[in-house]
């Protein structure tokens, strides 16, 4: 009998899936197999996986799916299935159960949750590889009768998932980049919103359909393990900054609603969703239709046209025009409803007067950008100034700037003499680098060397700035290499060292993304980026503890970065951070002391010396999710090395 999967899924929860995998009794063999190919039918039915894990997903997805043949084949099989077999169907059963349930998270989960977790959901899909593994190497193939074809595409996929089990260089490092820099309590900088809106398109997070699936998968998460969990909080704050990035309403995602809060002052009335229109989340006053079939206050997606958009902000599709026509029928419904709750509608700007402030503000940027290349002082440092500022405001301003042939002056006025000319430009390329295209632009423009420079001699401000800049810029991997080539990391190094708290914190965030390529790792170390990497550590309070802990787990990958670490003194200076640190802090900690005491196991017993043991213990049973395996694996080494005290 083969099951309808679509009815006991059709809620959005496991709907039946839940208890598949526990066999009550004894099941029949074609249960077994009915059931077991439902299952694989069912993963084969998703769109799509969340970033963080998508390769993942669709490698073990396509292997599920290479059993299909095999299941086929014990369906026609003639003679009786002996309980030996049963048995290991059901053992297979329960493997492909686990790894569907895995492969559903993937697909429906919060897509903050699963970047956070990426390193724990890594573990579930070993978990899932060792367990088919070990139930298809326990399927009795001849007794079965299988083909000698089927019998070869299972032990293919026995090799495949045997590779899989033993790599371990899948984590999305650069996501772990900009979650790091995201969850800082840095300066409010406009390198800030670059993160988060970067984030965001990694995350696949920047429309406000994505967004208000994201809420439903936060609210779900947060009634699993609790509203007050630090893990919730901390996703209910970057999900909270995704949507200011939007301009979306802030909500309370733990409420049952998701009306806007200054909408919902009352909470007797709560406004028809279809009220609201999709861009700004506010009541439409008037309603109009796009040519992909979807209502916008008239307004605001005016706006989103004059911002050289040609698609839906809803669908993403390309529009085929951009006319829209008025819907009265919903502009009807509005104004019954508002008579009818006594709700009054918010007062509007004057669309003409709005659209004159469009169309004179991109007059004023066209103007400024052919003042950068006055031959008047005074008239490009004004100029120069005003174009910083605008760069600001908004990811529009960005694009018309850009538009309008701003990068490659800019680039020239990295070079002037005027300190504060250099200064605002490098800051403006800083801000423009948020916009993707405008990355390759600026790096088309051969700005890197001109940065670089400004980095080597300018003042402290250009300095910090510049090093955001890079950092911006090397979310382009090919700027990584082109950084280091062109000496940018000593630089960085020196601004680590000498630097404000803020340039600290700027060359510490650019260094952490360039130490992700295997040479600028080395590269680093010859720098000397390990002796200021050691200070903040012992610096608690510039609060990069964390940070530095982040590039040295990095560095000590190499066997450089684990010579120049190596020395008893950083060996204490780790399991005093054990001892006494953040949550966080501990997480940190406990892997770099890892990754030293995996390659030498002088590292344990020096770790042993300085008292970490009872710490380890403590942090296994009560740490964040990422330092108990650590601590456990420290444990191990431990017991396994015979160095438990």
């Amino acid at each position: 009998m083969v099951m309808d999967v679509g009815e006991r899924d059709g809620d959005g929860e496991d709907g039946g899936w839940e208890n598949m995998g526990e066999d009550n009794g004894t099941k029949s063999p074609t249960d077994l197999v009915d059931e077991t190919v439902s299952m694989i039918e069912y993963v084969a039915r998703f769109g799509d996986y969340r970033r963080a894990q998508r390769k993942e997903c669709y490698n073990l997805a396509r292997r599920m799916k290479i059993l299909l043949p095999f299941f086929d084949e014990i369906r026609h099989h003639g003679s009786p299935i002996s309980h030996n077999c049963v048995a290991s169907l059901s053992r297979l059963k329960k493997a492909i159960r686990l790894a569907m349930k895995l492969l559903k998270t993937c697909n429906e989960g919060s897509k903050i949750h699963l970047a956070l977790e990426s390193e724990a959901i890594m573990i579930k899909f070993h978990n899932a590889y060792v367990k088919l593994t070990q139930a298809l190497e326990e399927l009795p193939f001849d007794e079965l009768e299988v083909s000698d074809e089927v019998r070869e595409q299972i032990e293919l996929m026995l090799t495949q998932l045997t590779r899989a089990k033993k790599r371990t260089d899948t984590q999305d490092i650069e996501l772990a980049v900009d979650l790091m820099a995201v969850s800082s309590k840095t300066d409010e900088r406009n390198a800030d919103i670059a993160i988060v809106e970067r984030l965001a398109k990694k995350l696949d997070l920047h429309t406000v359909e994505d967004l208000k699936i994201e809420t439903i998968a936060v609210k779900k998460l947060s009634k699993e393990r609790g509203s007050t969990a630090e893990s919730i909080q901390q996703i209910i704050q970057l999900l909270n900054k995704f949507k200011q990035v939007l301009g979306m309403e802030i909500t309370n995602v733990l409420d049952d609603t998701d009306t806007p809060q200054k909408l919902s002052k009352c909470h007797s009335l709560v406004i028809p969703h279809e009220f609201l229109c999709p861009i700004t989340l506010e009541i439409m006053r008037d309603p109009v239709i796009v040519a992909s079939g979807q209502t916008f206050e008239r307004e605001s997606i005016q706006k989103w046209f004059d911002s050289n958009h040609r698609t839906c902000p809803k669908t993403r599709q390309t529009l085929a025009h951009l006319s829209v026509a008025p819907n009265y029928a919903l502009k009807n419904l509005i104004t019954q409803w508002c008579e009818k709750n006594n709700f009054h509608l918010p007062k509007k700007e004057d669309q003409a007067s709005s659209r004159k402030f469009f169309v004179d503000h991109e007059d004023e940027i066209s103007c400024l950008v052919e003042q950068l290349s006055s031959s008047q002082l005074e008239v490009q440092r004004k100029a120069v100034k005003n174009i910083r500022v605008l760069s600001k405001e908004n990811p529009e301003t960005r694009v018309l700037i850009a538009k309008h042939g701003a990068i490659p002056r800019l680039v020239k006025l990295l070079s002037y003499p005027d300190s504060k000319i250099q200064e605002h430009a490098v800051t403006a390329l800083l801000n423009l680098s948020i916009d993707e295209s405008n990355k390759r632009l600026i790096t088309d423009e051969h700005a890197i060397p001109a940065i670089i420079e400004v980095l080597q001699n300018g003042s402290m401000e250009s300095k910090e700035n510049s090093a955001a800049a890079l950092f911006s810029l090397s979310m382009l991997d090919e700027n990584k290499v082109t950084i280091a080539l062109e000496n940018g990391i000593p630089p960085l190094v020196d601004l680590l060292q000498e630097g404000t708290i803020r340039g600290k914190r700027d060359a510490v965030t650019a260094l952490f993304s360039l130490s992700l390529n295997q040479l600028n790792k080395v590269r680093a170390i010859e720098a000397g980026i390990v002796p200021p990497l050691m200070l903040l550590l012992e610096d608690k309070k510039l609060g990069m503890v964390d940070e530095a802990l982040s590039i040295l787990l990095l560095l000590a990958t190499h066997a450089e970065g684990r010579h120049e670490m190596g020395q008893l003194s950083f060996i204490q200076t780790l399991v005093d951070i054990i001892k006494d640190g953040t949550p966080k802090n501990k997480e940190c900690a406990t892997s770099v002391l890892l990754e030293l005491s995996s390659n030498n196991y002088s590292h344990i017993l020096a770790a042993l010396q300085f008292g970490v043991y009872e710490h380890l213990v403590e942090i296994a049973e009560s740490g964040t999710n990422r330092a108990q395996r650590k601590a456990n694996g420290l444990l191990q080494l431990m017991s396994k090395s015979e160095q438990i005290p």
